[in-house]
């Protein structure tokens, strides 16, 4: 094949008269090339031939033969500027399958073929008979998949009944009964809906942005919190350590002390013993030399000298063990001592914690037992003369058997705490309870039943369970802290005024919204009606 020098431009190529790429291109005698065409119209019309570039004159008409190797080099200089003018692929284009190398832009898909061509490779199919019966589309990529495999027709309707892409052929078969519409008018309705999530994917994006942020701080705060909370504790904790190091050394030098007066003791009263018994000895020896003197008047003047012995007291005298008992007492006595305080400030700590976490209540009017009464504010509740009994039962949140009443408040994450007071009450009952609970009928106030409570009457204080956990009373009870974390699963009640940690329900499961619940009783002949007679939250 002829070979085009890449410096040529098109005038190389180019016929004198059409200005264009030679189609078809002949020589005339004297070696200039005109298109078959244009040469023959010029001819045409003249009486005598001659040739339009130089003027020489023919005798005769010349019979002018294709130049086959100057249409060679044509064509292949025309198909070289018909790639350049054709632009190359860029993205979200559809490529040519034929191009090899740099991939131009497919001008039309070819739904029997199977494959996408430019410009230059579609030639083909617009010159030869059998391919241009061929079905010539917009370009699309992968063909193979825009085919239906039963019908071999491409995919252009959808069907809204199955939600799926079908052909003609389908509407008439499995699909003839659904609504079926073109599938450019769904593409526009779910552009339409992937516009507006377009939209609000960035708001969805920023959201769980800041929600990461938020969660970050929280653990950040967490870390102080534990800092702060380990520091504290090492505080606490080490002044223990000294204050039961100083307790133990105070015990052991009791202990000592006492161990070293009775050592001195013993040790004076042997030291005195040695004493008389070396002076006894001495005694003893002036004695014997005196009983062996013959002359009297010697006798007597050294008799009245002699030294009288010591007194025999010695039998009753003895050095007492010391005792120990209360020693060790006495000292841990001063160490509880000091733990209470530790405690009491401890406790003065966690209840200001929880108090951080205060909510603002109000009772419900309609879950309140037909028997109540509450005050216009919400806050305070009693229980009415049975005379003036509310025939109330036909509310689904009310409780209908036990003087129960719930707030309008529920709590479903985090941590709250809120506060009743109890003062001159002999009876009542308090805590939280989920959404769910039975309101009607007979009531088990167990954590299993959806009930975490405290219950006080005369028999003392419990934690309602089962089994029951009956609890001290550290202080008398006039208001009730309740803290409820949710996510720890934790429910705690405290007496306020005493700063006393009454109980702790831990590991508790919550799936549902928590409400503080109040039972202040019935009043039982005046029994538990002393002023206040009432709840307050």
């Amino acid at each position: 094949m002829a070979y085009v020098k890449r410096s040529w431009s098109k005038e190389n190529f180019s016929c004198s008269f059409c200005l264009g790429v030679f189609s078809s291109p002949v020589s005339t005698p004297c070696g200039h090339n005109f298109c078959r065409t244009c040469i023959n119209k010029f001819w045409d019309g003249q009486v005598q031939y001659k040739c339009p570039v130089c003027n020489r004159m023919f005798h005769t008409r010349p019979d002018l033969q294709v130049n086959n190797l100057l249409s060679g080099m044509a064509a292949q200089f025309r198909t070289s500027v018909l790639i350049k003018k054709q632009r190359c692929v860029e993205p979200g284009e559809v490529p040519c399958d034929i191009c090899t190398g740099t991939q131009l832009k497919a001008v039309k898909s070819c739904l029997v073929c199977f494959t996408s061509y430019c410009q230059t490779h579609l030639e083909p199919h617009q010159r030869f008979a059998h391919l241009k019966k061929h079905r010539l589309v917009e370009p699309m990529d992968r063909l193979e998949d825009r085919m239906c495999r039963k019908h071999n027709q491409l995919l252009e309707l959808f069907c809204k009944t199955d939600q799926v892409c079908v052909c003609q052929f389908c509407t008439e078969g499995d699909h003839r009964s659904h609504p079926v519409v073109p599938l450019k008018e769904v593409y526009k309705v779910k552009m339409a809906q992937l516009g507006k999530l377009e939209a609000e994917v960035p708001q969805m994006i920023q959201e769980r942005k800041l929600k990461i942020k938020e969660i970050k701080d929280t653990v950040e705060m967490s870390k102080e919190d534990a800092n702060r909370e380990r520091a504290d504790g090492v505080q606490v904790l080490t002044a223990l350590k000294r204050r039961v190091k100083k307790c133990r050394d105070d015990f052991n030098q009791t202990v000592k002390e006492k161990l070293k007066t009775t050592e001195k003791q013993a040790e004076d009263l042997i030291k005195e013993l040695e004493q008389e018994i070396e002076d006894l000895t001495n005694r003893n020896l002036e004695v014997k030399q005196l009983s062996q003197t013959k002359d009297p008047l010697h006798f007597l003047q050294a008799f009245r000298s002699l030294k009288d012995p010591p007194p025999t007291h010695w039998t009753t005298v003895e050095v007492r063990p010391p005792s120990y008992i209360g020693t060790l007492r006495r000292s841990l006595d001063q160490l509880e001592e000091t733990l209470n305080m530790e405690m009491k400030k401890q406790r003065d700590a966690e209840l200001k914690r929880v108090q951080q976490y205060e909510v603002d209540v109000t009772l419900d009017p309609d879950t309140a037992h037909p028997q109540l009464i509450l005050s216009e504010d919400g806050k305070q509740v009693h229980d009415d003369d049975e005379d003036e009994k509310k025939n109330l039962r036909g509310n689904p949140k009310r409780f209908t058997e036990y003087v129960y009443i719930l707030t309008r408040q529920s709590f479903s994450s985090g941590r709250f705490y809120f506060e009743v007071q109890v003062k001159y009450k002999t009876g009542w009952c308090l805590g939280v309870a989920r959404e769910s609970i039975n309101r009607k009928g007979e009531i088990i106030e167990t954590p299993e039943n959806g009930y975490w409570t405290l219950y006080y009457d005369k028999d003392g204080l419990v934690f309602n369970d089962d089994p029951d956990v009956r609890l001290p009373l550290r202080a008398e009870l006039q208001k009730v802290g309740v803290f409820v974390d949710y996510d720890e699963g934790v429910v705690s009640f405290y007496e306020v005024e005493a700063r006393v940690h009454i109980y702790s329900a831990t590991g508790c499961t919550f799936s549902e919204p928590l409400y503080p619940i109040l039972n202040p009783f019935l009043d039982e002949e005046g029994i538990n009606s002393a002023p206040p007679d009432h709840l307050t939250c």
